[in-house]
C-alpha cells in the first residue's frame, strides 16, 4: 500500500527592521534574507504600527535611537498594547545604556549591541522566534 504524504509548506518568518540608518537596514536585510527570513523595513518610528498591521511581522528589530519618537517609547507602546504585547522585540543600539531598556516598563525581549556579530544577530532572532 502506497503511503500518501501531504506536503506541508512552512512559511518563512517575517521580520520588521526599524532603523534610521539605511546602511544598517541594508546590512540586516541582506543577512536575514540569506538566512531564510522575509524582511520589511522602515527608517522612521512613526509608521511602525501601520507596518505591524499590514505586514504581520513575527519579530521586530528596533533601533533605540530614532528621530521623533524613539525606539524605547515604541517598544513600550508595543509591549503595553494587548494586541501586540506578545510580538518579540529586539532593541539594538550602539549606546552602551541599551541594557537599561531591559529594566523599563514595556521592556524589549532582548538587546543587540551595535556593531554586532552576524552569528549573534542570527542567534538572537532564532531564539526569539522559537520562544
Amino acid at each position: 500500500m502506497a503511503a500518501i504524504f501531504k506536503a506541508v509548506r512552512i512559511m518563512p518568518k517575517k521580520i520588521l527592521i526599524v532603523d534610521d540608518n539605511m546602511l544598517m537596514i541594508e546590512v540586516m536585510t541582506y543577512i536575514l534574507i540569506n538566512n531564510g527570513y522575509v524582511v520589511s523595513a522602515t527608517n522612521t518610528g512613526t509608521d511602525v504600527f501601520e507596518h505591524i498591521k499590514n505586514d504581520h511581522p513575527d519579530l521586530i528589530i528596533l533601533d533605540a535611537i530614532l528621530p521623533g519618537i524613539n525606539g524605547r517609547e515604541i517598544c513600550q507602546l508595543i509591549k503595553l498594547n494587548k494586541t501586540t504585547r506578545n510580538l518579540p522585540v529586539i532593541m539594538c543600539s550602539g549606546d552602551e545604556s541599551i541594557d537599561e531598556s531591559l529594566k523599563q516598563k514595556g521592556a524589549p525581549d532582548d538587546v543587540l549591541h551595535k556593531p554586532f556579530d552576524i552569528s549573534c544577530l542570527i542567534e538572537k532572532v532564532e531564539y526569539q522566534l522559537a520562544a
